[in-house]
């Protein structure tokens, strides 16, 4: 059950991040393997200068098309997460233009016992899901 929040600066059109999170969603599904209908995105657009991310001594050149994706998540492997970070970059810049130096990606990990879908109990430990 991946949550995964999607950064932007602001500007895009509606129907360019409703692409840009399906792709990420389709990403979710193939690479990291996650169930049907188990959508978690939270897109939030910043106004031009509320984003700072630099190129940690890289040498890559940023513009304001930069997308930073969290990926809270349990249970994927190195090998899966690098998957993951070369599957973005290709299928985004393939869906919406997103040039591949202006991705960041950070996957989080996090245990069954940190999630609560609701009703206040913790599905996975309670066997729900």
């Amino acid at each position: 059950m991946p949550l995964v929040r999607i950064d932007v600066v602001a500007g895009r059109s509606d129907e360019q991040l409703r692409t840009l999170a399906d792709t990420v969603q389709q990403c979710m599904l193939e690479v990291f393997a996650a169930p049907e209908r188990d959508r978690y995105q939270i897109v939030t657009e910043h106004p031009p200068g509320r984003m700072i991310v630099e190129d940690t001594g890289l040498g890559i050149e940023r513009s304001d098309g930069l997308v930073l994706i969290q990926v809270t998540q349990q249970g994927r492997d190195t090998a899966q997460k690098q998957a993951l970070y070369a599957a973005l970059a290709e299928r985004l810049h393939e869906a919406v233009g997103l040039r591949p130096e202006d991705l960041v990606v950070s996957v989080v990990e996090n245990t069954k016992a940190d999630w609560s879908f609701g009703h206040g109990r913790a599905q996975f430990l309670t066997g729900e899901l």
